[in-house]
């Protein structure tokens, strides 16, 4: 089953278009996304473009939760995911953090939505 997730970040105006497929063991089996972001959310995006396939829903849950948490000031520790230490700087700069956020939250959206397809479908 798959899901199609698109949001926007305010104030900054990022937009992302994210499509995600679960395999047939429930984990991420293919993600792909369309993104009008600054460097910053490009960035995030890439990261999680290139780390997703192959993790649970759960993963993309925590991971969207622990990046909300970090940006919030919740947690001075970089969240758990691959390449976050690159997008570090950006924490300084809270014009970005909905760029930063938002393909993050969009996977973890799509995940669930994609979760709740396969359940009607069966």
């Amino acid at each position: 089953s798959h899901a199609s997730v698109e949001r926007r970040a305010r104030p900054c105006g990022s937009r992302i278009t994210l499509d995600l497929a679960l395999a047939p063991d429930g984990r991420v089996g293919a993600i792909g996304l369309a993104i009008n972001a600054c460097a910053i959310g490009q960035a995030a995006a890439g990261l999680v473009a290139e780390h997703a396939p192959g993790r649970s829903v759960d993963d993309l849950v925590t991971a969207a939760l622990a990046v909300e948490g970090w940006l919030a000031g919740d947690s001075t520790a970089l969240p758990d995911w691959p390449g976050m230490d690159l997008l570090a700087p950006a924490l300084a700069h809270p014009a970005r953090h909905g760029a930063l956020l938002l393909p993050f939250a969009a996977a973890a959206e799509a995940a669930g939505l994609a979760v709740e397809a396969r359940r009607s479908a069966a």
